[in-house]
């Protein structure tokens, strides 16, 4: 039998890069598109090591359709199927809707939104004519809800995300095909850590002090946190799963205030 193949988007760093590990380590052939070759094939050479799996590297850029195209048919003349697709990668700028041009707005839905949809279509066209049961992750946020007014093209994108995850379950669902998202909190990667003042100031370390203080489990998630629920939702444990997100945040969206302030008024308390 064949093993199962997962395509990850964004494998190259951060979120990406440890769910490409953690559908290796579950057993499956991995499919890992970014932009830095140089990264991918450090990534290939660590998943053959760790879990002897094979893995495909494919390099280009998702704002160009051709690539986008590509990704799907190299899976399966590689390996001749395609069981789960995760659309993690994402591109954004940080300015605000003063600012932002066309150009860049343009790019970020190109990426964010045009590319995980078609990629969708072309992975769930080649699982219906294979009879597979898959699954497709879309990633989001819980920005998507709450945004910081500072990514205005990102955030829209994010919100068209969860509503083109619905979409789509009740598209593929008669065919077996699950389609679920999933939205990360204040998660520590590299994206994360490149928020500047006007001054040109990294102030990334004191956005994350203030989110940690808001977050009930007091830590800031990681990349393994998000890889480890991707894998299950593509497992069958998870499979009367569709149509919905997947809040993983520390329970930081449902909260209102700091626990500083909480303290200040409860102090036995918190």
């Amino acid at each position: 039998m064949q093993n199962k193949v997962a395509i990850i988007t964004g494998a190259s760093k951060g979120i990406g890069r440890q769910t490409a590990l953690a559908f290796a380590e579950a057993g499956y052939e991995t499919v890992v598109v970014a932009t830095s070759g140089a990264s991918l094939l450090g990534l290939k050479e660590e998943i053959k090591k760790l879990y002897n799996r094979e893995c495909l590297v494919c390099c280009g850029d998702l704002s160009d359709m051709n690539f986008v195209d590509s990704i799907p048919e190299s899976a399966i003349e590689r390996f001749g199927r395609i069981d789960v697709l995760v659309n993690n990668a994402a591109w954004r700028t940080i300015e605000t809707m003063r600012s932002i041009d066309l150009a860049t707005w343009e790019k970020t839905f190109r990426i964010c939104i045009t590319a995980p949809a078609f990629l969708a279509k072309l992975c769930a066209a080649a699982m219906e004519q294979r009879r597979i049961n898959g699954v497709i992750i879309n990633t989001s946020s819980i920005m998507s809800q709450q945004p910081g007014g500072n990514s205005p093209a990102y955030i829209a994108c994010k919100g068209a995300l969860e509503s083109l995850t619905k979409e789509l379950a009740i598209t593929y669902g008669r065919s077996g095909i699950r389609v679920v998202g999933l939205k990360p909190g204040f998660i520590d990667t590299e994206m994360s850590n490149d928020y500047k003042s006007n001054l040109g100031d990294n102030i990334s370390e004191k956005m994350a002090k203030e989110l940690v203080e808001k977050t009930p489990l007091g830590r800031p998630g990681t990349a393994n946190d998000i890889a480890r629920a991707m894998v299950w939702l593509a497992s069958p444990n998870a499979g009367y799963i569709t149509g919905c997100d997947l809040t993983i945040d520390g329970g930081l969206s449902n909260n209102f205030n700091s626990y500083p302030i909480k303290k200040l008024q409860f102090p036995h308390e918190y």
